[in-house]
């Protein structure tokens, strides 16, 4: 489970989120073996989540909303997976929907984020996924994310472990979510493109998360799907009891 804070949180504030997080997590008896904790902070908190985190010996991992395709240069304000790594980062974040429609970020950029990212060691959280306006126009909804999967995997190096996120546009932010048979749907469709774009076995231990307005309330039918293996969580991963809960749905929901 993975809670990308976005533009949220000073590194005093994501201090005292984790801290509470963490400890949460551990009054519940939370097993990490079984569902995974990441982070997404603001660049600006990541050395401080990290020197709590080894610190406290926390099982929490964390991991880089974006980085730049490129290792060093005059890139100003870009942030390199040297970097990343060097505070302890497991994870980047590459396309999500934000920086595509935000900033630009087309297919090529995606790819070669990708490839950065796997330079430097970190494992790259590839999103993919439709607007609105893809989705209606077409009866196969999940051409988009299978198209930007494809190309985001190009030159995939042998072995490489990746991570997709499957986020439709149109339930980001906007309170809406699709139904846990339309996320399957979509899922399936790229699960079976990683079958045959890494083969079957690969294609079994890479975790697809869903994302787009995930909440306590809904993540149980949404992990209850067999190709959704978690969640990559935005407004809910900022409060605490929100996110602690969508963690630990193995303990309420019977899965």
């Amino acid at each position: 489970m993975a809670g990308n804070w976005k533009m949220n949180m000073t590194h005093l504030q994501a201090i005292a989120f984790v801290q509470k997080l963490a400890w949460t997590l551990k009054d519940a008896d939370h097993d990490y073996e079984q569902v995974e904790v990441a982070v997404f902070p603001p660049f600006t908190a990541l050395r401080s989540v990290q020197t709590l985190v080894d610190t406290d010996k926390l099982k929490l991992v964390y991991g880089g909303q974006d980085l730049s395709q490129h290792d060093s240069g005059a890139y100003t304000g870009d942030i390199s997976g040297e970097f990343l790594a060097a505070l302890g980062a497991k994870y980047a974040l590459v396309g999500h929907s934000e920086r595509r429609t935000i900033h630009g970020e087309d297919d090529a950029v995606c790819q070669a984020k990708v490839q950065a990212a796997l330079k430097h060691g970190l494992v790259p959280v590839l999103c993919v996924g439709e607007t609105l306006e893809q989705r209606e126009a077409t009866d196969t909804p999940w051409d988009v994310p299978v198209a930007q999967l494809r190309a985001g995997l190009a030159e995939l190096p042998n072995g490489a472990e990746i991570v997709l996120a499957y986020e439709p546009v149109w339930a980001i932010g906007t309170g809406k979510v699709a139904t846990a048979e339309q996320a399957q749907e979509v899922c399936a469709a790229l699960r079976a493109a990683l079958v045959e774009e890494l083969g079957e076995e690969r294609a079994a231990a890479t975790r697809i998360l869903y994302g787009g307005s995930v909440k306590p309330d809904n993540v149980a039918s949404i992990m209850r799907e067999p190709d959704i293996d978690g969640a990559l969580v935005g407004g809910a991963s900022l409060k605490i009891d929100d996110f602690a809960s969508i963690v630990r749905y193995r303990n309420h929901v019977g899965i």
